[in-house]
Order: structure tokens, then C-alpha cells, then sequence
């Protein structure tokens, strides 16, 4: 009797304990729904405020293109001329040039003994590397269009020889369209329209 007594009491011991476990196991899975219930709707508002933000400005966080080097130069400029360049472009690395005016007194100190390139400048812009530390001969090697910032990359050979009477510079002709600024280091020139 005491046998019986026992194994009913652990068999009923044991039934409140099953319905206690599946009540909490009810309880995880319900604070799981939850959970999952309110991580999609933080989600799905995320969303819809990014891609919303990004039609708004008209933008896109875009993986960078690599834009065509439709032509491209390099060579000698001489230090007494680097008043030719854009205004406000003198002190920088990299630069652009837009429109055709400027351009032609340019080319004609950077490649005197060449005939003038025939660029369109409504559809393409020319971006330029030169040395302003030392004299180094150099070439643009890409350039990379993310978020509407052109970044121009160029390679330099390695020299300690200081600028005297002449720069190396590079040019190259890369298409305007897409492009809102030339990333010079840290600051951003702007590309403006043609006229």
C-alpha cells in the first residue's frame, strides 16, 4: 500500500511538473513571438525610412564605379603657369577642369608642342594629379565615382629631388555625367554645370 501510495504521488508529482514545464515553455515561445514581433516591425520601419531618406535626396548608397579614362596625358607644367589652373585649385593635388576656356591656355603651356584635344565638355570633364610637394613624375590610374564624389587615383614614382621650375602632372578625360564633386584629400571641390 505504501508502494502504490508512493508511485502515485510521484506520478502525480510528476503530471504537475510536465503542465508546469509546458506553461513556461509557453511562456519562452510567447516572449519569442514577441520578440520577433517587434524586431520585423523595427525592421520594416527602418526600411522604409532609409529608403525613403534616399528618394528624398536622391541618393543611394551605391557600391563605387569605376569611370572610363576616355583619354589621358602626363608630363611636365611649369611652376610659373599654375596660375592657369581653376581658381581655387592652385594648392591642390587633384582638380578638374570644365569648360573649354580653360582648358586651351592650360594645354598649351602642359603640351605646347601637340595639337589641342577636341574634348566635349558638355558631356565630360578633364581631372588632373600634379606633385606639390616634390617633383615626381606621375599617372592617373583610375578614378572612382561613390556618392556622386570623384575620387582620382594616381600613382607617383618615389623622389626627394624638390620643385624648382616645373611640376609632373597627369590628365584625363573621364565622363561629367553623375559626378557633383572631386574629392581633393579631405575637402570636396564642386563640379559645376556647363554653361
Amino acid at each position: 500500500m505504501l508502494l502504490y501510495s508512493y508511485i502515485a504521488t510521484n506520478t502525480l508529482a510528476r503530471q504537475k511538473a510536465l503542465l508546469v514545464l509546458t506553461d513556461c515553455k509557453k511562456e519562452i515561445l510567447m516572449n519569442q513571438l514577441k520578440f520577433a514581433l517587434i524586431f520585423f516591425l523595427f525592421s520594416a520601419s527602418t526600411a522604409t525610412f532609409f529608403f525613403a531618406g534616399c528618394a528624398a535626396t536622391g541618393t543611394t548608397n551605391m557600391e563605387p564605379i569605376d569611370l572610363s579614362l576616355l583619354e589621358n596625358w602626363s608630363g611636365d607644367y611649369p611652376v610659373s603657369e599654375l596660375g592657369r589652373l581653376p581658381a581655387g585649385q592652385l594648392d591642390t593635388m587633384v582638380g578638374y577642369i570644365g569648360d573649354s576656356e580653360t582648358f586651351i591656355p592650360i594645354w598649351q603651356v602642359f603640351k605646347p608642342n601637340e595639337d589641342l584635344p577636341a574634348v566635349n565638355f558638355s558631356k565630360n570633364i578633364i581631372v588632373f594629379s600634379r606633385n606639390v610637394q616634390f617633383y615626381n613624375r606621375t599617372s592617373i590610374l583610375k578614378v572612382m565615382l561613390k556618392e556622386r564624389t570623384a575620387e582620382i587615383f594616381a600613382m607617383e614614382t618615389m623622389s626627394a629631388l624638390p620643385i624648382e621650375d616645373k611640376v609632373a602632372m597627369a590628365m584625363a578625360v573621364i565622363p561629367r555625367k553623375g559626378i557633383k564633386f572631386i574629392q581633393a584629400g579631405k575637402v570636396k571641390i564642386e563640379v559645376k554645370p556647363t554653361q
